[in-house]
């Protein structure tokens, strides 16, 4: 009898690790694997959220800012890497793998188009704008309005209303990942035990910047 239950458990067992390799179709799965890497040059560095996405599936997945990425394919399936400013990049994944594991190195290289420089003048020839801009009369009036436009409190309050662009958002993110990728598993620093936290709040005191914000 007990090697009777231990032949059903063996059984069984094998049974679901049959099931985890294989999709409702009956198809067999792989866990794809690797990193997305610069390979432009002989220096190999990553290639940070770089887009992985299995052809003609509509699935896929992004590397994290390591080029790190693992996504689940059927033997056979077609890779498609893509990154801004590089070419993309095709893997077939191979239909005659044993293990239900792979990984890879997959480069990818720049595809940098440089357009050709466009000036772009007010005047229809360099003579005219000389003409023009050597005529101008600047006056107190306009050379007071620009020192206003171009003054701190100004720019201060165009940073605080006007929405930041595609880059500066871009950048935003890219700090945020990277603050969460540095502090994962762990619980990031609180600023009430940071010595130099507790100094700029005391040099603030001195100086008083909190008796000016009550005024």
């Amino acid at each position: 009898m007990k090697y009777l239950l231990l032949l059903c458990f063996f059984v069984c067992s094998l049974t679901g690790l049959q099931a985890q390799l294989v999709d409702q179709n009956g198809e067999e799965l792989v866990q794809f694997s690797g990193m997305v890497l610069d390979g432009s040059n002989s220096q190999l560095f990553p290639v940070p959220y770089a887009a992985v996405l299995i052809k003609n599936d509509g699935r896929g997945t992004y590397a994290n800012l390591e080029g790190f990425f693992s996504i689940v394919t059927h033997k056979g399936d077609s890779i498609i890497f893509s990154a801004l400013g590089y070419s993309n990049a095709v893997y077939v994944v191979p239909d005659t793998l044993q293990d239900e594991k792979y990984s890879i190195v997959q480069l990818l290289t720049k595809n940098n188009i440089d357009l050709p420089a466009a000036v772009v003048f007010p005047w229809p020839s360099r003579d005219h704008f000389k003409l023009e801009f050597l005529a101008m009369d600047v006056s107190t009036e306009l050379q007071t309005i620009a020192s206003q436009n171009l003054s701190a409190d100004k720019l201060e309050k165009l940073r605080q209303t006007v929405p930041m662009s595609g880059s500066e958002n871009g950048s935003y993110y890219l700090r945020q990942q990277a603050k969460q990728t540095y502090y994962i598993g762990q619980r990031p620093p609180m600023n009430i035990f940071s010595p130099i936290a507790w100094k700029q709040f005391f040099d603030g005191w001195k100086r008083g910047d909190f008796k000016k914000k009550e005024d």
